[in-house]
């Protein structure tokens, strides 16, 4: 296998959260898929988990925490990363979980008030800041019900046509009594799916996905109910996967840590360890259910 060249001067990557909502059903786990707009300039028509990138105003949203920013930051396992950025990315997470799906994981002032969740987004949507948002509502995040599951870096030669991101995601339990929808923005679908349906639909043709999406429903689909997710990510630190790029009888080929040809040894991922992009579908060199084995 050939190396994909780097260009000369990569893009930095952008710091950005993203969130894996997640409810129990009588036949498994569900999680929240939106799918972009075809016309974003990235990852348009893609489905993937709400999230977006690290707003200025998030990194100074630690007094909207229910944890001090410490402990968010020893959480997230990066000793380079500052406490305030670590805090604004959970910050993030829920911001944009609020901003794309309407879904919003926070606690009131007073045990006995309802969470407005519809409220809260159209304050939102009206151009008012999220720190106002709550401090009008009585409201502060809930970082409690969130843990930190992975972070995925875009390789410095993308697979897809997509700008650089450095991207922590996070699993979290829905929100009960409050309803999810796409916002007709930048989000036109939402559906609530069972990991491995989702990956199925993708090997049929009737969604598209990235790489990380596809890998982090594989990784779900071993999971029976919500609190097993939950437990696993207490359990262990969020592992990094920055993949790398080869060309293969031309195709690419996207290797993670623990593959032959990626540098990190050690695997970050159950499942394969690389995937081949044939006919923009990314899919294991042995077929479909590699990526449970």
């Amino acid at each position: 296998m050939q190396p994909v060249p780097h260009p000369s001067t990569p893009q930095i990557p952008r710091d950005a959260a993203s969130v894996v909502l997640l409810r129990d059903t009588p036949t498994g786990i569900e999680t929240l898929l939106l799918r972009r707009h075809a016309q974003m300039a990235n990852m348009g028509g893609l489905y993937v988990f709400p999230g977006g990138k690290l707003d200025a105003a998030d990194r100074e949203g630690a007094a909207l925490l229910d944890q001090p920013a410490q402990t968010l930051h020893e959480g997230l396992g990066e000793s380079a990363l500052d406490p305030a950025t670590a805090a604004g990315l959970h910050v993030a997470a829920l911001r944009e979980a609020l901003e794309e799906c309407g879904l919003l994981l926070a606690e009131p002032a007073q045990a006995q008030a309802p969470v407005d969740a519809p409220r809260a987004r159209a304050m939102l949507r009206e151009g008012q800041p999220l720190a106002q948002v709550l401090a009008a509502l009585q409201l502060r995040l809930s970082t409690r019900r969130m843990c930190a599951w992975s972070r995925w870096i875009t390789p410095v030669t993308p697979a897809m046509a997509t700008r650089r991101f450095d991207t922590r995601f996070f699993v979290a339990q829905a929100p009960d009594g409050q309803e999810a929808g796409h916002d007709d923005e930048e989000t036109t679908a939402s559906v609530w799916i069972a990991p491995r349906t989702a990956l199925e639909q993708y090997r049929d043709g009737q969604i598209d996905l990235a790489p990380p999406q596809i890998m982090s429903l594989a990784h779900l689909a071993r999971h029976a109910s919500v609190r097993s997710v939950m437990e696993q990510a207490r359990l262990r630190r969020p592992p990094t996967i920055l993949p790398e790029s080869f060309e293969h009888d031309g195709a690419r080929v996207v290797c993670y840590p623990g593959d032959p040809l990626h540098p990190v040894r050690d695997r970050a991922l159950p499942g394969p360890t690389r995937m081949y992009q044939r006919e923009r579908r990314f899919l294991p060199e042995n077929g479909f259910d590699a990526l449970f084995a």
